[in-house]
């Protein structure tokens, strides 16, 4: 609508020439000038309104889609397996989560919909422009085949480029991840000049990447700009021709020229905008990516009843590796009876923690089957499955939350009183009860605030809050004293009592009361049997427990 009052102006008011609608013929030019102002205003009005519309709509839109993208993702990552969380940087999944899901709205609202809006507009156009000069309308749309031409070859260049600076960029995002996350070593061994060397050698990657991709951007603007002025030069050259001969008026030459430039300019539009698409699209694979990941670990339809797993236990020909032909677990059988305390000892690197990471099905074996009451555990829902097991792991994870949230961690819907009584089992809440906010105290980034002591009863109050049937304890007291170690597993006595437990030890002391002894040796089950019955067979377990104790009298004796 807008070049037409301007096409009045010229042809109607200045020219004389009365218009061929009856409503408007007695007008004056003054009166049919004014009103052709008017209009002119209210076109832009209205254009300004739908523009605003449109802003906000497709803004709204774009956030929504990455909104949900995001969620998507998330929610997947959630579900993979630890197998996969092992072979993907945690800072490349972060810019994934991140960064490359923000690429949907520009697809969205920068790419797509100016498109089709810019088609649209051409579609229009075309229609009028084929009415007013037929000739001029076809010269002006066979620059599409020119564009065509020339910037096929700068796709595929782009393409390239966008996904060599998302990688850059993401190899960035996993060198901060993991600095970050070492401070402590990397201070305690004075390497922040190299540290800061490697990152700025992949900063100055990230940014050559990066330049390189807005520069074939640009040129791919630049040169659908120049092929598109050029033509409109040549169109126009052709349509002044056409009035100088009298099939034009120059008021129809205008609309013409208006239209010609909406529609080069729809055209430049559409060709730049496939550029931003290419780069986009590069940004939108990498999410998808992980998205169609299939989850190594397939879930289960059964739950277990209501009452809780009975607890009885077993590993039947079990083998696993992480690496291809480099077994970690070698043809375990073990039956645990429900309810009864299992101790895990021997040598580091001897697949004890992976034994028990089995059971939760952190990962599933290569061949074999682990069961609870007899029923293979691939059968059953992971959450319920999950929901059945309570664990203390290694390294402690502490929250940067606040005393209360990290102990109810697996149990939000617990009381305070429940909380207090399961941080009293651990031997933590004497010193929770001392912190300014008790146990509304936010703990520091990674359990910065506490001591690794304290961080691993805090976990221990977790898992005593849990409540489960089945209990992992992985090196449940390593880096306590012995004095709180004696006190420490007297409330673990109670809490064990009834629940079939499986403790990972370095500290031999600690297994002295356990129903059964499995000592693993390089992924296999080497004995197995009560403390006194290994101790009387003189073999691995006695080995080790000796040198164990001659340590520590070596230790104490002056």
């Amino acid at each position: 609508m807008k070049p037409w009052p301007f096409k009045v102006i010229i042809d109607n008011v200045l020219s004389k020439n009365p218009l061929p609608w009856q409503f408007v013929a007695s007008m004056s030019p003054q009166v049919l000038l004014l009103c052709s102002c008017v209009g002119i205003v209210l076109i832009y009005l209205l254009s300004a309104s739908f523009t605003l519309l449109n802003s906000y709509t497709t803004v709204q839109v774009g956030q929504r889609m990455v909104n949900d993208l995001r969620g998507d993702l998330y929610s997947h990552l959630q579900r993979l397996s630890l197998a996969l969380h092992g072979r993907w940087p945690t800072g490349d999944l972060l810019y994934r989560i991140i960064s490359d899901t923000y690429t949907i709205q520009t697809l969205s609202t920068s790419g797509f919909l100016p498109i089709l809006s810019a088609l649209v507009m051409v579609g229009g156009m075309f229609i009028i422009l084929l009415r007013l000069d037929a000739l001029l309308t076809l010269l002006a749309l066979s620059v599409c085949p020119a564009l065509l031409i020339l910037l096929s070859p700068l796709n595929v260049r782009i393409t390239s480029a966008a996904t060599h600076a998302r990688r850059q960029e993401s190899a960035v995002y996993s060198l901060v991840q993991t600095a970050m996350s070492s401070m402590r070593v990397i201070q305690a061994f004075t390497k922040e000049e190299e540290e800061y060397r490697k990152f700025m050698a992949a900063s100055q990657g990230s940014l050559d990447a990066n330049l390189h991709f807005y520069v074939l951007q640009t040129l791919y603007g630049a040169v659908s700009r120049v092929v598109i002025g050029v033509w409109g030069a040549l169109v126009i050259g052709v349509g002044a021709s056409h009035v100088l001969e009298g099939t034009l008026t120059v008021g129809e030459l205008v609309i013409f020229i208006s239209y010609l430039t909406f529609l080069l300019l729809s055209l430049s539009k559409i060709s730049e905008t496939w550029g931003l698409i290419k780069g986009a699209k590069v940004g939108v694979g990498r999410v998808f990516e992980i998205l169609e990941m299939e989850h190594a670990l397939k879930d289960g339809l059964r739950v277990f009843p209501s009452t809780g797993a009975k607890g009885e236990i077993a590993w039947r020909e079990v083998c696993f590796e992480y690496l291809p032909n480099q077994p970690v677990l070698k043809q375990i059988n073990l039956c645990v009876p429900a309810g009864k305390k299992v101790a895990i000892v021997g040598a580091t690197g001897g697949g004890k923690s992976t034994l028990v990471s089995l059971l939760p099905r952190f990962y599933d074996p290569q061949s074999g089957q682990v069961t609870i009451d007899g029923v293979d555990i691939r059968e059953f829902q992971l959450k319920s499955l999950r929901s059945q097991i309570a664990m203390v792991l290694q390294p402690p994870l502490v929250f940067p939350t606040t005393m209360r949230e990290n102990i109810a961690y697996g149990c939000p819907e617990a009381t305070l009183e429940e909380i207090i009584s399961a941080a009293q089992l651990a031997c933590i809440h004497d010193f929770i009860a001392q912190l300014p906010q008790g146990y509304y105290t936010v703990v520091g980034e990674q359990g910065a605030t506490l001591s690794e002591g304290q961080k691993q009863r805090l976990t221990i109050a977790r898992a005593i809050l849990r409540n489960a049937p089945i209990l992992i304890l992985d090196e449940p007291t390593s880096s306590m004293d012995t004095e709180t170690e004696a006190i420490l597993m007297e409330g673990l006595e109670r809490l064990m009592a009834g629940k079939t437990t499986f403790i990972i030890a370095h500290r031999l002391s600690t297994v002295r009361q356990a129903d059964q002894i499995v000592v693993l040796d390089a992924g296999e089950i080497v004995e197995q049997g009560t403390f006194t019955e290994l101790m009387r067979q003189s073999g691995a377990f006695a080995s080790l427990y000796r040198a164990q104790f001659r340590t520590q009298v070596g230790k104490t004796t002056p």
